[in-house]
């Protein structure tokens, strides 16, 4: 199983990134270990998660939520 999911870092921008583990990436983000773009701008929260059957399915979703305004993305999860 694979999950697509939203951070919000800790200058209030938004990551969009997959993973099988959330949790774990997670962490990763925040020690640092994640991607350069957390490394720079820290991981605050977990603000969503969606599940995907599988790789190419969260890629492509991933890819669909990137594209997406900031106001898109919140609505998401602000409901």
């Amino acid at each position: 199983m694979y999950y697509v999911y939203i951070l919000q870092c800790n200058n209030g921008t938004l990551y969009t990134g997959i993973t099988t583990d959330v949790e774990r990436r997670f962490n990763e983000h925040q020690r640092g270990i994640g991607s350069n773009y957390t490394r720079s701008n820290g991981a605050h929260r977990i603000v969503y998660v969606e599940k995907q059957k599988n790789r190419s399915a969260a890629s492509k979703r991933e890819a669909a939520i990137k594209k997406l305004s900031r106001k898109s993305k919140l609505a998401l999860f602000q409901k």
